[in-house]
């Protein structure tokens, strides 16, 4: 339970090495740079964005290669590869890569050109297929498209949008004043609300015709033109043909790349190394001859860091201990079996300054009340032996999935606790299963009690976890408070609340409510009583009087505030009854679970009734262990966020972030020389 001590490390050193030493600095990772300058230093940053843009230039390059590579050959990957981590490389094959990275973004650029040629490709079929398509209405004319008659005759080609017939188009002509002269309709195609026609008339009564036709809507199709629409429809595809032949032979080339996938990787991770380098570079102060460094070092490194950066470099290095109007970036550290909660710790806000980490004590309540909420033996030991295994196989995944991992891993031993404490096995599976196949009961003893049985009991108990895991919260803050030397804090906000809570609880105990819902006889002996009122009006007169002591001359508003303060106990109150959700999300579980044992022992013992037995069971309580497991994890969270935090703990404290080796695709066994 630990917030490592941060120091500043200053350094300042000769020009010519700053590269060799931010790269040194970027492989060791240990210092998180924050250059702050006086306004009277004469100093100036040289302008690397151009630098930096090329790298992060060259990266992309990489990247969209390596994309194209995935699109046509992809690789054989599995779901879990992902959780195995990025692969180790040599610094020799690195070195060898940073060598031919000129060549190597050259065939990137060879992929990106194969990728536009096959892009083309694609656009011109589907140009040609809409030409195609724009054909089909005439294809059963077999003169060209363009064809415009003959020297006595005019052929017209047009569309009328609804669907006739040739009577229906005749008549429509017919209904004109003036007779018309001869013409030959021809229906080419009709749809549902389009006739595509040809109309041959003599060019003597081309106005009179032509005027009719356009009064009964037939217009002639922009673009129509070309040969005969067979031929053209044969061309077409010919085309086509040449282009999908293009595009193979475009996809072969590319496959001809995929032996520099690896060596792209790790080159497209070299130009992101250094792009991060010159945007560092960027910020450093420097003179003609020398430049500075300044940030933040974990307290534990900062001498041996300080060591190297003189020996190796000749620098000036220096290291000063934080401010007290400064606020250093927040690590933590913790134990094997607390860090596994720290990311839970991050998403609500890391410590401030003068805050403790709550991460070691949060874990025991994180891991203890999710085992309460889920509380299935069988569901536990699933949870564990499968994370458990994925940490074992896996053990160089990414570091915030081995934590949620290895939380969950505990999150199930806690379960498996509590599922033998109360009985629970897949619900009542045991019990159905010698039930109906082999006449018999058989129930395994729970070690505590059955919930379903006595709901009330396990409610009692929940309310007492969450008095004990507030009292710890509040007791948190008193650790903070004389940490901090502030004892009438200590005394007015901690203690008070403490003899006022404690008193209330010991008068209620006794109560024939408490004793009707918890079904337990508190008989206190009478000086318990005496000791019980003396707790809470002496907690209440603190808190009455002392709440306001900083307002000293205002005796009323003083009053005011404590009255306003006490009036928190209802806050309190509904904290409490908050913890009641231990019990609900408790018995869920054993409820859907044994629903589910039931549902699927209806179809009897035969082989049928065996069948939809199992699916039953393997769906059911894969639903209910994904659908309870979930729940237990919201509600766990929020009550170490809103009940347990709410009593000491802001957080709010800046994550510690390193400059160091950020890469993509791969990990470097040899860091010290791959940066």
């Amino acid at each position: 339970m630990a917030v490592m001590q941060m120091q500043r490390l200053n350094l300042v050193a000769m020009k010519q090495n700053r590269k060799a030493i931010l790269k040194r600095l970027q492989e060791m990772g240990a210092l998180e740079i924050d250059v702050k300058l006086d306004a009277s230093c004469e100093v100036t940053r040289v302008d690397t964005s151009a630098e930096r843009s090329a790298f992060e230039k060259n990266a992309l390059l990489a990247d969209q290669a390596l994309d194209v590579l995935q699109k046509y050959v992809p690789e054989k990957t599995s779901l879990l590869d992902s959780l195995a981590g990025k692969p180790l490389v040599e610094y020799s094959e690195y070195e060898k890569t940073v060598e031919d990275a000129r060549f190597l973004m050259e065939q990137a650029e060879q992929i990106l050109t194969c990728e536009k040629e096959i892009a083309k490709a694609y656009g011109n079929i589907q140009r040609y297929e809409n030409q195609i398509e724009a054909l089909r209405p005439w294809m059963r004319l077999d003169i060209p498209l363009d064809t415009e008659g003959t020297k006595e005759t005019i052929l017209y080609l047009g569309m009328i949008s609804e669907a006739l017939t040739k009577e229906q188009i005749q008549e429509k002509l017919n209904t004109r004043n003036e007779a018309l002269g001869p013409v030959e309709i021809t229906i080419l195609e009709t749809g549902k609300t389009v006739t595509y026609v040809s109309v041959l008339y003599l060019r003597t009564d081309a106005a009179q015709i032509e005027d009719a036709l356009r009064e009964i809507g037939l217009a002639r199709p922009s673009g129509l033109e070309g040969g005969i629409p067979k031929e053209e429809e044969e061309a077409l595809n010919a085309r086509i043909r040449i282009e999908e032949e293009g595009i193979q032979a475009q996809i072969g080339q590319i496959e001809g790349y995929s032996q520099y996938r690896a060596r792209l990787k790790l080159v497209s991770d070299y130009y992101l190394l250094r792009a991060d380098r010159y945007g560092v570079l960027g910020t450093l102060p420097e003179t003609e001859n020398t430049f500075a460094v300044s940030g933040y070092i974990p307290a534990v490194k900062a001498e041996e860091v300080a060591k190297e950066l003189e020996t190796e470099f000749g620098a000036a290095v220096s290291l000063e201990e934080i401010k007290e109007t400064e606020e250093a970036p927040v690590l933590l550290k913790n134990n094997a079996f607390s860090n596994s909660v720290e990311g839970v710790l991050s998403s609500y806000g890391l410590p401030k300054k003068g805050e403790i980490d709550p991460t070691t004590i949060m874990s025991f309540f994180y891991v203890f009340l999710f085992g309460l909420m889920l509380s299935d033996a069988a569901y536990g030991a699933i949870i564990s032996i499968a994370c458990g295994v994925l940490l074992l196989k896996f053990p160089r995944m990414e570091e915030s999935l081995r934590r949620s991992l290895k939380m969950f891993f505990w999150c199930g031993i806690s379960t498996l606790f509590w599922g033998i404490m109360f009985g629970g096995y897949f619900g009542d599976l045991i019990t159905v299963v010698s039930r109906n196949y082999f006449g018999t009961e058989i129930v395994i003893p729970e070690l505590w009690f059955v919930p379903l049985n006595d709901p009330m009991r396990l409610l009692i108990y929940s309310l007492l976890f969450g008095v004990i895991h507030m009292f710890v919260g509040l007791a948190l803050k008193g650790y903070m408070c004389l940490k901090q030397k502030d004892i009438m804090a200590f005394v007015c906000d901690v203690l008070s609340w403490f003899l006022f809570l404690i008193g209330l609880i010991l008068i209620l105990l006794p109560s024939a409510i408490f004793e009707s819902i918890a079904q337990m006889d508190f008989n206190f002996p009478p000086f318990m009583s005496t000791l019980a009122l003396v707790l809470t009006i002496a907690g209440a007169l603190i808190i009455l009087v002392m709440s306001g002591r900083r307002k000293k001359k205002k005796i009323l508003l003083r009053l005011a505030l404590g009255l306003y303060d006490l009036y928190g106990i209802t806050s309190w109150l509904s904290d409490v009854l908050s913890y009641s959700r231990l019990l609900a999300l408790g018995l869920a579980t054993g409820v859907i679970a044994s629903v589910v044992n039931q549902m699927g022992s209806m179809f009897g013992t035969g082989v049928l009734g065996t069948i939809v037995f199992i699916l039953v069971f393997i769906i059911g309580h894969v639903f209910n262990m994904a659908i309870n497991i979930l729940g237990a994890y919201v509600h766990t969270n929020r009550l170490q966020f809103v009940e347990f935090f709410g009593k000491f703990y802001e957080g709010g404290g800046k994550p510690f972030e390193p400059f160091k080796a950020m890469t993509k695709y791969v990990e470097f066994k040899n860091k010290k020389n791959a940066a």
